[in-house]
């Protein structure tokens, strides 16, 4: 059975639903905290709310930098797949 050319690896798969996953958090902690903050500001410094807080801090920034790594490894697989394509075109 062949493969098609433009089959994402398990590898991009993993990425990219890990960067929804970790965009999809991090911007409901947002919200979360961001409603919770308007209600009862000093409610935001005990508890589990630092928690939500560090992941908003920090969820999108892991986000971007898993993208980044999804579009290199995904760059590299087309590349190769181009490469293979035009050596076997000119065989």
């Amino acid at each position: 059975m062949s493969r098609d050319p433009n089959t994402p690896s398990r590898l991009e798969r993993v990425l990219a639903l890990t960067t929804l996953a970790i965009i999809g958090v991090a911007v409901i902690c947002f919200f979360v905290t961001l409603i919770v903050g308007m209600n009862d500001r000093f409610l935001l410094a005990e508890g589990v709310w630092p928690v939500l807080v560090a992941l908003t801090y920090v969820g999108l920034p892991v986000a971007f930098v898993l993208l980044v790594v999804l579009l290199i490894v995904s760059m590299r697989r087309r590349g190769k797949e181009n490469a293979s394509d035009a050596r076997n075109r000119q065989r």
